[in-house]
């Protein structure tokens, strides 16, 4: 997974990942209140005599406005919506629009042909790389690649998106004709272009170079957009403000096309959204927007600090390739041709694995163990806590008639203990494969679509792990690793 200059906001209803009602903890997910709003301290609504926090293109961020989306929205509904949108961000967020922000619709089919195009051909070196890194989550195997899997599950998942690089916000919907615009979805958005104006998302540092970079980046740059968005639908179901009415059916909700999201997938890229707000809320319960803006600008660099809400800098981990008799790592790719997974994704690994094969690893519905009112879902477990680093080697070997693929994953935790809790959630996922453990330590699955030799060592607080497609393959790609 790696960014791709898009800022979205996912389809809450397609996370009932723990096989019961969606959690309750989400405020305003139906932003249908019509109350009165209360009259500013001013003289009527009338425009300032320059611009104001509050105050977008002739609207105040309280003013009514006469839009009705029963039958979709026209072009002069669109823009009294997006300007008293504005305005709210506005006032919520105690930050000024430097210019109005376009908004357009898309078809879903649009946004997933699109979607499809930039992740790029299958064969593509990234994408054969990647691979090695879904599958080693055991997420993605051999039935599915990692691009098609990303693509699905974004393509079926998202409501809308604000691109960075166009200064835009495209709203997805199953009807261009008659579209309507969920007010949350709109808020998000539009909070992703005031962010953009002011810290400019195309920098450098709202890029990781690394799938648990990406995650904690997003979780400030998400947690803040969702936090201003969960701030207003509690504004709007307290009936403080006037909020426009969604229809129940049609619109911009999450269609199906495609062969639909991977909920592992779809786990791992929405933990942002769920731990970013209470991360961002409590920097702004401290410290103010300065609190936040000062996060902007220095973002987290790892998931775990988005989780537990921490400074702890990931342990530095050194490794050198010795890969023999034609096994190499992909030297061009990610960091020197690894990849960091981070504790949210092995979460996810542990989560998705106890739901689709029954692995002894996490309680499925402690998913739902939620601590605040502004965080979805739970991603922490025993298995995943502790961890101070990891990264994660794919190799290949281009000898043969067909290339054939492994990966070597150094995982470093803060204790012994933790290394072990590990450990034992990830044996008893090659467990829940089938697995057989050979009189050398390796451990082979004979079939499926992770059906792979393996060899799990722990040493103090590391556990390595080898993968490779038989037992000589193992000893080849990481020589002198013994159980």
């Amino acid at each position: 997974m790696r960014t791709t200059g898009l800022r979205t906001i996912f389809v809450a209803a397609l996370l009932v990942l723990a096989g019961c009602a969606a959690p309750t903890a989400t405020p305003g997910a139906d932003d249908s209140s019509t109350a009165d709003t209360p009259a500013p301290d001013r003289e009527g609504f009338a425009d300032p005599e320059s611009d104001v926090l509050g105050w977008e293109n002739g609207y105040w961020f309280d003013e009514p406005i006469d839009v009705d989306q029963s039958d979709g929205l026209n072009d002069s509904e669109l823009e009294a919506y997006v300007a008293r949108g504005m305005a709210r961000v506005e006032h919520i967020r105690e930050l000024e629009f430097d210019s109005t922000v376009p908004v357009s619709v898309i078809s879903r089919t649009q946004y997933q042909r699109d979607n499809a195009g930039r992740s790029g051909s299958a064969d593509s070196e990234f994408n054969r790389w990647n691979d090695q890194v879904w599958e080693a989550l055991f997420v993605t195997g051999e039935s599915e690649g990692s691009a098609s899997a990303i693509s699905n599950t974004t393509g079926s998942s998202v409501l809308g998106f604000y691109s960075p690089s166009d200064d835009e916000i495209k709203i997805v919907t199953d009807s261009t004709g008659a579209p309507t615009i969920d007010n949350a979805t709109l808020i998000h958005e539009l909070h992703h272009a005031l962010q953009d104006q002011h810290f400019d998302l195309t920098d450098e540092r709202y890029r990781g170079t690394t799938q648990d970079g990406d995650l904690a980046i997003d979780g400030v740059v998400e947690g803040d957009a969702k936090l201003v968005e969960l701030m207003y639908t509690d504004r709007c179901e307290a009936g403080t403000w006037d909020c426009v009415k969604t229809p129940k059916a049609g619109g911009s909700g999450g269609g199906s096309g495609g062969s639909g999201p991977n909920l592992g997938v779809l786990l791992t890229i929405f933990q942002p959204y769920s731990d970013g707000p209470v991360y961002v809320n409590e920097l702004y319960e401290s410290g103010g927007w300065t609190a936040v803006n000062d996060a902007m600008r220095n973002p987290p660099v790892s998931s775990e600090q988005v989780i537990h809400r921490t400074d702890e800098q990931p342990r530095p981990i050194e490794f050198e390739d010795t890969g023999t008799n034609g096994w190499a790592t992909f030297p061009d790719q990610g960091v020197d041709g690894s990849d960091t997974l981070g504790e949210a994704s092995i979460y996810a690994m542990f989560w998705y694995q106890a739901r689709t094969s029954g692995a002894d690893t996490v309680n499925v519905r402690s998913l739902l163990d939620t601590r605040s009112a502004y965080d979805t879902y739970n991603y922490d477990a025993k298995p995943s806590a502790g961890w101070a680093n990891d990264r994660l080697f794919p190799y290949r070997n281009e000898a043969g008639s067909e290339t054939e693929y492994g990966y070597v994953w150094v995982t470093e935790w803060d204790t012994e203990k933790d290394a072990r809790e590990f450990e034992r959630a990830y044996l008893n996922i090659l467990k829940s494969q089938g697995v057989a453990q050979q009189n050398d330590g390796v451990y082979v699955i004979q079939e499926g679509q992770f059906a792979d030799a393996f060899r799990v060592v722990r040493s103090g607080d590391r556990v390595a792990i080898v993968n490779g497609p038989t037992p000589a393959d193992v000893d080849e790609i990481r020589p002198g690793l013994a159980a």
